[in-house]
């Protein structure tokens, strides 16, 4: 064997021993049969991950929202249907049905070839990344980013702005970004932020700080704001749980604890109505001796 041949040998060894440290070549996600998906990083690489039992909710059992419900679901249509439409930006009161709303729009709009992908804050410095993974497949793809709140100066917060509206490089048809958030900015704003604030005769000009801190919410297209509960609107939603867990009549002693469970957790919220219906229904059928499943 001459010297070539030697160092040939001693290369192919050397990539089979580098090879052992490389993560494993990913499958490519189950297209045809999953609806949703999730973004995961092993190392450097990322891939798109089928979901194998995503949440299934529909429109019908999210009371109380339907303003919100009908904005949001005309702007999903015109995407679905290949005409314009705007990334989507919820936020509001905890607990009033945004995430849910989204779910809800998946699995309506599931057959006309929308499908969701699930992004995690600290991954949004990968949305370029995601996108040149999907822009050429037929359907059509939300990007959830769900609960976002930033801190000034996280990598994902500048990410999610230059993707929005900013970038060389524009972002696919067949992708929307729907987003939630508590906060109407998605960063905490704070009094300090108001000093540089100025006053020019009847004008006011905002800080930088403050501009800063809005020019995320405003590349949204659509905005939409959800509101606490009122006792009425509450209850109207604790009837619809409690009919789904089989309980079809709302006497007065069980209207008394639904609003002393949302006394308790201080809030009259779509999710502590759900808490306590799904709590009533477990406690009745295991008085009663009946087995029971969701």
């Amino acid at each position: 064997m001459n010297e070539l041949e030697k160092l040939c040998d001693r290369a192919d060894k050397l990539l089979d021993r580098l090879e052992q440290f490389l993560p494993p070549e990913q499958p490519d996600p189950d297209w045809q049969n999953a609806l949703a998906f999730r973004w995961r990083k092993q190392g450097n690489v990322g891939t798109i991950q089928s979901i194998t039992h995503p949440h299934h909710i529909e429109l019908n059992a999210l009371c109380g929202i339907d303003e919100q419900k009908q904005r949001i679901n005309q702007n999903t249509r015109q995407f679905v249907q290949g005409y314009s439409a705007n990334n989507v930006l919820l936020t509001g009161a905890r607990g009033t049905g945004k995430s849910s709303l989204i779910k809800a729009l998946l699995n309506k709009y599931a057959g006309d070839g929308l499908r969701l992908i699930e992004v995690e804050k600290h991954h949004l410095v990968d949305l370029h990344d995601i996108v040149e993974k999907i822009y050429l497949r037929p359907e059509r793809f939300i990007l959830f980013c769900d609960d976002l709140s930033f801190e000034a100066g996280e990598p994902g917060y500048k990410a999610l702005k230059v993707v929005l509206d900013g970038s060389v490089a524009t972002v696919s048809d067949n992708v929307l970004i729907y987003a939630t958030s508590n906060r109407r900015h998605m960063v905490p704003e704070y009094m300090r932020d108001n000093l540089a604030t100025r006053h020019m005769g009847e004008e006011v000009h905002p800080s930088e700080t403050i501009e800063e801190k809005i020019s995320l919410s405003e590349r949204f297209g659509l905005r939409v704001s959800f509101y606490p509960f009122d006792q009425e609107q509450y209850l109207q939603i604790v009837r619809y749980w409690l009919s789904y867990f089989g309980i079809n009549e709302m006497t007065a002693a069980i209207r008394t604890q639904a609003l002393q469970w949302a006394l308790e957790r201080g809030s009259r919220s779509g999710r502590v109505a759900w808490q306590f219906a799904r709590d009533l229904a477990g406690r009745q059928k295991s008085l009663h001796g009946e087995s029971y499943s969701e």
